[in-house]
């Protein structure tokens, strides 16, 4: 039998959708987005607040445990990858990181339309599959 991957739905955000994103949530830009989440019951979160989070708690509970830390905490030193991850977005929904692939696909049916209409430059669906996900370089392994 196959084994059953998880699912992770991913916006782009706007630059306009980006510089409102933390400061002002109800903005009438991000409306639809927002419409769409409460539906869902998802939340979206930056990839730039969920990885400075990990490194944050990284640092806090010993970066020992934490196997990706050298990796995330390179990744937030460089400008442009910082710039690139304000501008994305994970989305979570009823507080799981990775959901069932109905769910996933549900969500990104309803997100596709919103696409290039004002908050979403894209929307994309990955699944837990770590043949299918970056894997750190060598120097960043334990």
């Amino acid at each position: 039998m196959a084994e059953e991957w998880l699912y992770q739905i991913r916006v782009g955000l706007s630059d306009e959708a980006a510089s409102l994103f933390n400061v002002d949530p109800q903005n009438a830009v991000l409306r639809p987005l927002t419409e769409v989440l409460h539906k869902h019951h998802a939340t979206a979160i930056t990839v730039y607040d969920a990885f400075a989070g990990y490194v944050s708690e990284a640092e806090q509970q010993g970066v020992d445990r934490y196997p990706l830390y050298a990796w995330t905490k390179a990744a937030l030193d460089d400008p442009a990858k910082r710039e690139k991850f304000a501008k994305l977005c994970t989305l979570h929904v009823n507080g799981d990181e990775v959901y069932e692939k109905s769910v996933a696909e549900a969500l990104e049916a309803d997100l596709l339309p919103l696409v290039d209409h004002g908050a979403l430059t894209r929307v994309t669906k990955h699944d837990s599959n770590p043949a299918h996900n970056p894997q750190p370089p060598a120097r960043f392994r334990q």
